[in-house]
């Protein structure tokens, strides 16, 4: 009888393993795989940046143009600072037990990674300001067309909560990263088949630019454009 659990038990966990090994492949080899941006003839009438910490992906744009204001939408009062005079904005999604709780990755427990892989806290959108962009391997810019950027607007607006008004959920937290960020209640959540790097690629995608398949880390975004 003993022989014949640890035998079951041994094959559960080769199975097992066995599926992770073929998922993290899978999710490997479609990031490989180009999805194709728009030809657009207007590519250029606005530039916005991708932007990577190593691990995370955010999309960066300006703070103002004829189509969108974005500190209406994440005000500046919302930062610590309250910095109304910067030129850019980014935004990543995340989740937000990630968010909230690892400042650093040496903060991370096996509890927040698993509540996250499963979709068990809520997602955040994380907010911050910049004065200028350098670009460098770490950020790369991304020229587009005005009805491009229009698709990327309205993905992340799609991305938000809202209250009745249609106003961003704001949330209140010491949890800030620096001076001019700050976080909101967002849609979806973080599972270990979409992350903050697939809700970026998917972004890119919606609007018009090249993308890979499915990616998982940041570098499925960013091999497409270095």
């Amino acid at each position: 009888m003993i022989r014949k659990i640890v035998g079951r038990t041994g094959a559960g966990i080769s199975i097992f393993i066995g599926i992770v090994i073929l998922y993290v492949l899978i999710a490997w080899g479609c990031s490989f795989i180009t999805i194709p941006g728009e030809k657009d003839q207007q590519r250029g009438e606005v530039e916005i940046y991708l932007l990577t910490n190593g691990v995370h992906t955010d999309i960066v744009m300006p703070v103002r143009s004829d189509l969108v204001d974005w500190s209406q939408i994440f005000p500046f009062d919302n930062t610590n600072s309250k910095k109304s005079d910067l030129q850019f904005i980014a935004v990543g999604w995340g989740d937000k037990g990630f968010y909230m709780e690892i400042p650093e990755w040496s903060d991370l427990t096996l509890r927040i990674a698993l509540r996250a892989a499963f979709g068990l806290d809520s997602s955040a959108l994380h907010i911050t300001y910049y004065r200028q962009m350098i670009e460098d391997r770490d950020c790369v810019k991304v020229p587009i067309s005005k009805n491009q950027y229009q698709r990327l607007i309205t993905y992340i607006m799609n991305s938000r909560q809202t209250d009745a008004t249609g106003s961003s959920l704001y949330i209140e937290t010491d949890a800030q990263y620096g001076a001019n960020d700050s976080f909101y209640e967002a849609k979806r959540r973080y599972r270990f088949y979409y992350t903050c790097n697939t809700w970026t690629n998917n972004a890119l995608k919606y609007s018009g630019q090249k993308g890979a398949l499915w990616t998982l880390d940041y570098q499925g975004v960013f091999r497409h454009y270095r």
